[in-house]
């Protein structure tokens, strides 16, 4: 394998459960003694920080800052249908890795490449709110987010996490799609993986999907950017963030397969429901 796919490979084993860079912290969303409200205390050096994520978006004041700013994105790979790995349970969320090297991110703004590694969902429980930024408030059922690494690093994840735009996050709101069951066929064959990863560690070979398939009809010329962290521990403030105004459309019943199918533990334990982390202070941005 040559060196750089391998450093990318590695990047990706490494990085997210969600987007926690090697945590060394115990956390979780679902008891007391490890819910987001005890990260600020369990791991103080960044989830104490001032550009912590995710945010509410107040969209009228960025979209009119925005506007004049907004550039077409270049998603390399992103038709693929052979590039995605493995789905995973890590406890936390459901995972997608990509193979090293297929999806790459440039253009909109960014100041480099970035590689794609790996995407995972945020949500509530059922199809109650539970993405993890809010739009003036409103927080929509799911959100799924990209990570990526610029590309110039070859993988170093210290030279990644000492960049204060390191890694640059795709966020996609999901909301329900009325009227309709079992759509759009994408979601429903992604979907379709959850029963045989119901138990943490648990994993699955994914193919026959592209990234394309999965946010088709989001306008990706539209959207918010801001500077800001990962969303769980360590919470390091080296992501440059992407949130899209348009949201995904994905009918309630596969929406609901998330809370209702994957667990944060063995058989016996709690379904994995209201994964996200509560909006942060904006602190000037």
């Amino acid at each position: 394998m040559h060196p750089l796919c391998l450093s990318v490979l590695v990047l990706a084993c490494l990085l997210p459960v969600a987007f926690s860079a090697g945590s060394s912290v115990e956390w979780c969303y679902h008891l007391p003694s490890c819910n987001d409200s005890t990260w600020p205390v369990i791991a103080a050096h960044f989830c104490n920080g001032s550009r912590q994520s995710p945010i509410n978006i107040k969209a009228s004041l960025k979209l009119k800052q925005m506007t004049p700013f907004l550039q077409k994105f270049t998603f390399t790979g992103f038709n693929d249908e052979a590039a995605m790995f493995k789905i995973k349970n890590t406890g936390k969320t459901v995972k997608v890795e990509f193979k090293a090297g297929t999806l790459k991110v440039s253009g909109g703004g960014l100041s480099t490449a970035y590689d794609s590694l790996q995407f995972h969902l945020h949500w509530g429980n059922l199809s109650s709110p539970g993405s993890e930024h809010t739009v003036d408030g409103k927080r929509y059922p799911m959100e799924l987010h990209i990570v990526n690494a610029k590309s110039i690093y070859n993988g170093n994840i210290a030279k990644i996490l000492q960049d204060s735009e390191g890694l640059a996050a795709l966020g996609f709101f999901i909301e329900v799609e009325s009227g309709t069951t079992d759509q759009p066929a994408s979601w429903r064959n992604l979907t379709a993986h959850l029963g045989s990863i119901t138990e943490k560690g648990q994993y699955a070979d994914i193919t026959g999907i592209s990234m394309d398939d999965l946010i088709s009809g989001v306008d990706t010329t539209s959207y918010y950017r801001y500077l800001g962290s990962l969303t769980t521990p360590n919470c390091n403030e080296a992501v440059v963030w992407t949130v899209f105004k348009n949201s995904i459309k994905v009918s309630k019943n596969l929406i609901d397969l998330f809370s209702t199918t994957v667990r944060v533990g063995n058989s016996s334990s709690p379904f994995m429901t209201n994964v996200y982390r509560s909006v942060q202070f904006l602190n000037g941005r």
